[in-house]
């Protein structure tokens, strides 16, 4: 019988089939419905306005029937929507939800003024991360008025432990300290290249009360304008000066300050000249 003559309930025994080969990974829930019902969500790209259901069936390797059956129940709650042209698009609900998220951690009024300064003080990108299991998220952003920058998206996963901010949050934890003892040691981190080719970076942590680490704040560009020993140099001195005045804002003591004025002193054109 060929695929699309399928009836229902053959769609959903191999979906529950394929689903079974799949639940002991690390990505699985163990409740296949929710997995199936994030896996159509998490199909949409940033750059995708909407997608077909024939696209989306290809993208998460479910049966049509079976994402049509998940789409009707993501579009009552609000996470999806359909278009007048029989296309999908992301709903209204995953806003509500980014916003709810992005106040849980009560650092944006703190932490918004400083990457609108900082952004205009470096004319690049000023970003806010924050760590999500093995990956990390842009909370906050601000950009320059150039057409030529980094492109950083708010609510994007990033790869943890490529690009300065990566490297800093997995410095400033437990589990991922082991070979960034220099980035820990030093306060910062620089990167070239390291996620986008053509993207060069560099960041500090944002501590607060008892050493708890908020996040990172990164300054990112083009490579080949940031890249420059002493353009980078004034970088790093930029997002330090912004991590301590956040950390201070939120409640971080005087040692931590002090290893962010020991960073600033200490701070060489060597330390940031890229070894390639």
């Amino acid at each position: 019988m060929p695929t699309s003559e399928r009836p229902p309930a053959q769609d959903a025994a191999n979906d529950t089939a394929r689903q079974s080969a799949q639940d002991g990974s690390p990505e699985s829930s163990g409740v296949a419905v929710l997995d199936r019902a994030f896996a159509l969500l998490g199909a949409f790209g940033q750059d995708d306005d909407s997608l077909s259901l024939a696209e989306l069936s290809r993208r998460t390797d479910l049966y049509k029937s079976t994402v049509l059956r998940l789409l009707g129940a993501l579009e009552h709650g609000g996470f999806v929507r359909r278009l007048p042209d029989g296309q999908y698009a992301i709903g209204p609900a995953p806003l509500r939800l980014a916003t709810i998220y992005q106040r849980s951690f009560q650092v944006g009024p703190v932490v918004e003024p400083l990457l609108k300064q900082l952004s205009a003080d470096t004319s690049e990108t000023a970003s806010f991360y924050v760590r999500h299991g093995d990956a990390r998220v842009a909370l906050y952003r601000w950009e320059p008025a150039r057409s030529v920058r980094a492109a950083v998206a708010v609510g994007q996963q990033y790869t943890l432990r490529q690009g300065a901010s990566g490297k800093v949050l997995c410095a400033f934890s437990d589990d991922g300290r082991e070979g960034l003892e220099t980035v820990h040691a030093r306060g910062w981190a620089a990167s070239y290249g390291e996620r986008e080719p053509d993207t060069a970076s560099v960041a500090a942590p944002v501590i607060g009360v008892n050493g708890q680490v908020h996040g990172a704040i990164a300054v990112s560009g083009p490579r080949v304008r940031l890249s420059p020993p002493e353009t980078m140099a004034a970088a790093c001195r930029a997002v330090l000066g912004a991590a301590r005045e956040a950390s201070r804002l939120l409640g971080g003591g005087a040692a931590q300050l002090a290893r962010f004025d020991e960073a600033l002193r200490t701070l060489s054109i060597d330390d940031v000249t890229p070894e390639d």
